[in-house]
């Protein structure tokens, strides 16, 4: 097996009121808020890789996110209390439900809920077979396909704070900037662009990193080592 090209850095997650959504994740990934003294707003915990930007844009959500996380939680209910609303509670093993700002968000309830409350980042794409073989190949993990329900996935990437990386057919085309978006570490971008991620946008002033996409558009940002 090839060694990996990126390393998993943190996630980010869009908000229009970055001080709402971060009370709210806090909540449900059981992390601690920090404000910092430049306004942005983080989640940090047990280590390094869990940590969640919480990134103030102006745009609030419009359609279905393509990426949405699930979570682990005694109940359904511990959600609802932190001001999430249900979308579906009953058409699958799982509950859909919709953040304070109408993300997407999926609970799992669990018996013995694990310190790690994050449990999949999940992708909406065209061809879920592909991605999870170029994102296992980008950040190491093992990538299956579950034929019965035509997703793919990528278990163990090394520092990930979540147990998979799904990925879903849906047949409707990306249209918007992602909300949800992880960050990477790499050694140059060079080896990133080779393998096929595209630029989006340069480092420019006080952004030291490089906003790349994969081959379906998902945008992830690169921090160069």
């Amino acid at each position: 097996m090839s060694r990996p090209i990126a390393a998993f850095k943190d996630l980010c997650v869009d908000a229009v009121d970055a001080q709402l959504l971060a009370q709210f994740w806090a909540g449900a990934l059981d992390l601690e808020v920090v404000q910092r003294e430049d306004g942005q707003v983080r989640l940090v915990g047990p280590d390094p890789h869990s940590t969640v930007w919480i990134n103030q844009v102006p745009e609030p959500v419009t359609v279905k996110q393509r990426v949405h996380l699930d979570v682990h939680v005694a109940d359904v209910g511990d959600l609802l209390d932190l001001g999430a609303t249900p979308l579906d509670l009953d058409s699958f093993r799982w509950q859909v439900l919709r953040d304070p700002e109408g993300g997407e968000v999926c609970a799992f309830p669990r018996e013995q809920v694990p310190d790690r409350r994050l449990y999949e980042i999940v992708v909406d794409c065209a061809d879920p077979a592909a991605l999870a073989r170029w994102w296992a190949g980008l950040m190491g993990g093992r990538w299956e396909v579950d034929e019965e329900h035509g997703w793919a996935s990528v278990e163990g990437i090394p520092g990930a704070p979540f147990d998979f990386l799904v990925f879903v057919p849906v047949p409707e085309p990306k249209t918007v900037k992602n909300r949800i978006h992880w960050d990477v570490d790499v050694a140059g971008l060079e080896e990133v662009t080779a393998y096929g991620a595209r630029v989006v946008r340069e480092p420019t002033g006080q952004m030291v990193w490089t906003v790349l996409a994969d081959p379906e558009g998902n945008e992830f940002c690169a921090f160069v080592d």
